[in-house]
């Protein structure tokens, strides 16, 4: 197995700040009001929410059999269309069996299962266009699969909100143990009632915009998106420089009180990458405003790499992408690394209420700029089960 360097050579990314890296890029920076996540009342009927949704429109998937055509991947189409060109080019360069996929997702094609099924109630048949194979979790890459032409091996992997983020750590694996040259990785998740539902059961959604770390928070916006890259061997601007995963299996969906895993997770991310943690120039946090993951985080940040590093949770923004979140967030990450000259930090945006029962950070305020470029960069993205998932990103 080769320890060479991986890079993440191009990013296509659709989320609610935007359809392409120029429109995500200027929305992320803005310093004088938050954009992304707006009030949505069309989802949940009788219900108001702040989500994350992707106004802009998507591609057409006609060219597709119906097993592959859904929302998810139409924002899987849109992000990829960015890096067509460029992974192309590296079928023809290796061999379409020599390019691989593995992206992350956690609700694929449940919203078409959830209007399918509305039909069959009211009409006792399927609606003409709906396959059960959309749903599958397995969907995306194949998805991926028929529209690149990359024949390599392809999987999804599901393990909620660290879904893409392991989904790259395990495209960096494939590279480095020589088993292929590129990797299409990334991933992808849609707006469905099944999810918005599902945190309102476990009283975890905010009405209004998130607010990470206040004594004010109570609760998450859920968000759509999708983030793709193009990872080679070959020197880019930005290194996936490590990577750390830990299990907590503390509970279904409370995190370790104390952070344990996660610490553990960012420990062995800083190892890998070769860095300790004074090295660390940003941190983009999982953040999602539940009182029990922003407890737990502060504590694991302060412990792991202590309070003077900047931080932020760009969910106020996107939303929580769920099974889309690691990979939408190292989008923002690679976006705050690379034509950047005047060292923009993605903002946190929240009331300034601190809550005194947590460790402080230092987060970042609108419109604040590092010293210089960003050299190294962490992500971190903690799931149901305790599955945890840091990147640790390296520029030029």
């Amino acid at each position: 197995m080769s320890d060479a360097p991986i890079f993440l050579n191009h990013l296509g990314i659709v989320c609610a700040l935007g359809g392409d890296i120029a429109s995500v890029r200027t929305a992320l920076f803005r310093d004088d009001a938050p954009g992304g996540v707006a009030v949505d009342d069309t989802l949940v009927p009788g219900h108001a929410l702040a989500l994350g949704k992707v106004a802009d429109g998507l591609p057409s998937l006609d060219h597709h059999p119906v097993q592959l055509r859904g929302r998810n991947n139409a924002l899987l189409r849109a992000a990829y269309l960015q890096i067509h060109d460029p992974v192309q080019q590296a079928i023809e360069r290796y061999g379409p069996a020599r390019v691989a996929i593995v992206v992350g997702t956690s609700t694929s094609g449940i919203g078409e299962a959830e209007r399918a099924m509305a039909h069959w109630q009211q009409h006792r048949g399927w609606p003409a266009g709906f396959h059960y194979v959309q749903q599958e979790i397995g969907a995306p890459s194949r998805f991926l699969a028929a529209e690149s032409g990359a024949r390599g091996p392809a999987w999804t992997i599901s393990t909620a909100c660290s879904s893409s983020a392991k989904a790259m750590a395990s495209a960096a694996r494939l590279l480095r143990a020589g088993l292929v040259d590129a990797v299409i990785t990334g991933g992808a998740d849609s707006l469905c009632e099944f999810t918005v539902r599902g945190f309102m059961a476990l009283e975890s959604v905010s009405a209004e915009r998130c607010n990470p770390f206040s004594a004010h928070r109570h609760g998450i916006n859920i968000g759509e998106g999708a983030s793709l890259f193009l990872m080679t061997r070959a020197p880019g601007a930005v290194r996936l420089a490590g990577w750390g995963e830990t299990a907590d299996a503390h509970h279904i969906s409370a995190p370790e009180p104390q952070g344990i895993g996660a610490i553990e997770a960012i420990r062995l991310a800083l190892a890998r990458a070769g860095l300790s943690p004074a090295q660390i120039d940003y941190v983009n946090l999982h953040g999602t405003a539940t009182p029990q993951n922003d407890a737990m985080e502060s504590r694991a940040v302060t412990t792991a790499l202590g309070g003077a590093v900047p931080v932020s949770s760009t969910k106020p923004l996107t939303g929580h992408t769920l099974g889309a979140a690691g990979a939408v967030e190292a989008g923002l990450c690679w976006l705050a690394m690379t034509d950047n000259p005047e060292h923009r930090l993605p903002p946190h945006w929240w009331d300034g209420a601190s809550d005194p029962t947590l460790p402080p950070l230092a987060f970042v305020a609108p419109g604040d700029r590092a010293n210089g470029p960003l050299r190294h960069v962490l992500s971190q993205s903690f799931a149901f089960g305790g599955s945890n998932a840091v990147l640790v990103f390296g520029g030029e």
